[in-house]
């Protein structure tokens, strides 16, 4: 336990987590900072009297990706040596190092290069299946030999707190054969995670699959905002585009892979057997549990473990056809739906597609939180969420 204050039972950031995040105060500029209990650490206050063998002036950027290039054995060791400062009676850790979370603000702790959204949880593929193709070929023949995914929009994904206004598209009423522009009255969250890109990989060249994690800086919650009406207008033949770039939201702290490893599980079986550059021996799901609430009442209780993709075959499948990766590429695994209602990852799913209930209304607020383990072992995430505002008024 920290020598300068108590980290709350319940609290998502203990000293077995230190996670990191770009935050500010008044006055001062976005710099680096680690969540601890109620307060940030300010590392680049405190790199500045010393105690880090790395050049401190990434610690004063608006964004990690400096930060996170420099390698995990660096970063690592930065963190393991926070945590070994947190726990000591007499560390360069000091009162004026530290911030009180309720007193910055947050901002996107990563500038995004490339972001990419899968389609890896066969339980959400199964049910969005079931309702727009034939119930007894829920799966595309492609869906459990590849995990599927698309390339998204970097510039509209925004940090927790951020308002999300109503996006408006193409829509075609029901019995209708010409569609109009409206505003989506089917907006929709999507409950997934995304990892962050730690290490550039080379054009042309391939991420196999027993090195993937040495790609994964870590990890963060992630809502990939929908638009259910226009999506299902435009996405033949080419996928989604306007349904879903209007916006994501993202956590504003990034957990390190290895503050999650004493979470680590074995994913669902996957048959058939995969192709050699996507087969491993290594369990590469996490044991994390994820919530959604609507204007604070819960309607989705998932977990990241049931992922029939992980993120190493994520990456393997990406880099396979040579693409390269750079530090800050952001990686999210699509919609995370269990096999019980309750643990469905979308409103799509929850209200069998509006037959039993709702969309989201304008001036709603969803909000994600998700962690690990519990008691001082915990290493949670944080929030992610935003509210919705009305449309924008349109001439179209």
């Amino acid at each position: 336990m920290s020598k300068l204050f108590t980290v709350a039972p319940d609290s998502d950031f203990t000293l077995a987590n230190l996670p990191f995040g770009i935050f500010s105060t008044a006055g001062s500029a976005p710099r680096v900072g680690i969540a601890i209990g109620d307060r940030i650490l300010d590392l680049a206050a405190l790199a500045t009297e010393g105690g880090f063998d790395f050049d401190s002036a990434v610690l004063h950027r608006p964004y990690l990706n400096d930060f996170i290039a420099l390698g995990k054995e660096v970063t690592g060791r930065a963190r393991t040596q926070v945590q070994t400062w947190l726990r000591e009676a007499d560390s360069p850790v000091a009162p004026r190092h530290l911030v009180r979370r309720e007193e910055a603000t947050l901002h996107l702790p990563v500038r995004i290069g490339d972001y990419t959204d899968f389609y890896s949880s066969i339980e959400h593929a199964t049910n969005v299946g079931r309702m727009f193709r034939d119930p007894d070929k829920a799966l595309l023949p492609n869906w459990r030999h590849l995990p599927v995914g698309y390339h998204g929009r970097a510039s509209s994904i925004v940090v927790d707190g951020t308002p999300v206004r109503r996006p408006r598209g193409q829509v075609l009423p029901p019995g209708a054969d010409v569609p109009v522009f409206q505003a989506t009255d089917r907006l929709d969250f999507e409950l997934e995670m995304a990892f962050v890109v730690g290490k550039d990989s080379t054009l042309g060249e391939t991420v196999r699959v027993d090195q993937a994690e040495d790609y994964i800086f870590g990890l963060a919650l992630f809502n990939d905002w929908s638009a259910r009406d226009v999506q299902r207008w435009e996405y033949v033949p080419l996928g989604p585009f306007l349904g879903k770039n209007f916006a994501s939201t993202m956590s504003p702290w990034i957990v390190p892979l290895e503050a999650l490893e004493p979470f680590r599980v074995a994913g669902p079986e996957q048959s058939p057997r995969v192709l050699p550059y996507l087969q491993t021996d290594v369990p590469g799901n996490y044991d994390i549990q994820l919530e959604v609430t609507v204007n604070d009442r819960t309607v989705s209780r998932s977990n990241f473990r049931y992922m029939y993709w992980s993120m190493a075959q994520q990456l393997a499948h990406h880099s396979s056809n040579g693409c390269n990766v750079r530090v800050g590429d952001l990686m999210a695994s699509g919609t995370i739906s269990g096999r019980d209602p309750s643990a469905y990852g979308s409103l799509l799913e929850i209200t069998d597609n509006g037959r039993s209930g709702s969309f989201l209304a304008d001036h709603d607020t969803v909000t994600l939180t998700g962690h690990a383990g519990s008691g001082a072992e915990r290493v949670g995430f944080g929030r992610c969420g935003g509210r919705i505002l009305p449309a924008h008024p349109s001439s179209h």
